[in-house]
């Protein structure tokens, strides 16, 4: 079984930093803010390391799914499309792609590609400053449908949604998808995503959408509960119950909570000492695409991805080389 996952290639510029910076920007720990490239590069100069690697949210969990299938020739590749520029960048994403056995399918555009400044705070939650660069250029004549409807899972995220080519081809993909009977993973990504996007959404997700991930304050803000803050986290998710047949509500180290048919499963997480939170909601969906791979029942594909996402906090950025596959748990 494979998966094709549509997306926004980005180099992960990751920089550890104070509050103090965020209040310079105005940002929240932990949120995505949409800039252009010269405030990131003014991010990236006033930071003496800067660790480099290639990311996007998409690109993450597909790597992380990857890394979890390791070298079976039983299983194809997970299929990664989206727009680079076509410079230094854009060729380096593809051959780390290819390196880390995820397919590329990549269109290469006169926009340079896009980079993403990532401050970890000492909280360890990452703020991003990205600049989407030759994302935004996606359009639908770029997307291999033959390549769509050959697959067994169809995966994205929420940033398709941050422009009209971008949106119109991810929509097209998926009624190609559905029209040759392939599930649908979505993950509602960042809550600025529900804010720009929130009522567009809660029209299309339903009947379009499969699998949805989200976190608490993501489905807290497409439900209506974002001004209750002590709202628990089921009655969150039983509010949301009619955008997809299967939603994961992420509560982090807490594990995750699964409405499978409005029946709602928690499945426990594991707490460990956290670096850096960049990636952790993209390794989450790399794990259960890898327990639907297997073909593993819904609460399995929950204890694997709150393994996998509980790992890659441990380590900078979303390196899955750094982490010991022996460590995740898979039973």
């Amino acid at each position: 079984m494979s998966v094709a996952g549509i997306g926004n290639p980005l180099m992960d510029l990751i920089m550890h930093t104070d509050f103090t910076m965020l209040e310079e920007f105005n940002a929240f720990p932990g949120t995505m803010h949409l800039v252009d490239r010269a405030t990131v590069d003014s991010i990236v100069t006033r930071h003496e390391d800067v660790l480099i690697i290639p990311g996007g949210s998409c690109a993450n969990t597909l790597r992380g799914l990857s890394w979890l299938l390791g070298s079976d020739p039983d299983v194809p590749q997970p299929i990664y499309i989206g727009a680079v520029g076509n410079d230094p960048y854009g060729k380096q994403f593809e051959e780390i792609l290819g390196n880390h056995r995820v397919r590329p399918c990549l269109s290469f555009k006169e926009t340079p590609t896009g980079v993403s400044g990532i401050m970890v705070t000492p909280d360890h939650e990452r703020t991003m400053f990205t600049y989407l660069g030759a994302c935004r250029d996606l359009v639908m004549e770029d997307i291999e449908f033959d390549l769509v409807c050959s697959s067994d899972y169809i995966y994205m995220a929420g940033y398709m949604w941050d422009t009209e080519n971008q949106k119109a081809a991810a929509k097209h993909a998926v009624t190609q998808a559905r029209g040759c009977g392939i599930p649908i993973a979505f993950d509602l990504a960042d809550p600025f995503v529900v804010l720009r996007y929130g009522v567009e959404l809660i029209e299309w997700l339903p009947g379009n959408v499969d699998i949805l991930f989200a976190n608490k304050e993501e489905l807290s803000m497409i439900t209506g509960f974002s001004e209750q803050k002590d709202t628990d986290p089921e009655t969150v998710l039983s509010a949301a119950r009619g955008l997809a047949e299967i939603i994961v509500m992420k509560t982090g180290s807490a594990g995750c909570l699964l409405s499978e048919g409005g029946k709602i499963t928690v499945v426990s997480g594991y707490r460990v000492n956290p670096l850096d939170t960049t990636g952790a909601g993209d390794s989450f969906a790399g794990g259960f695409l890898y327990g639907l791979i297997r073909g593993y029942d819904l609460q399995r594909c929950c204890m694997i991805a709150n393994s996998l996402a509980s790992r890659i906090v441990t380590v900078e950025g979303s390196n899955y080389t750094a982490l010991d596959r022996d460590c995740i748990e898979m039973v």
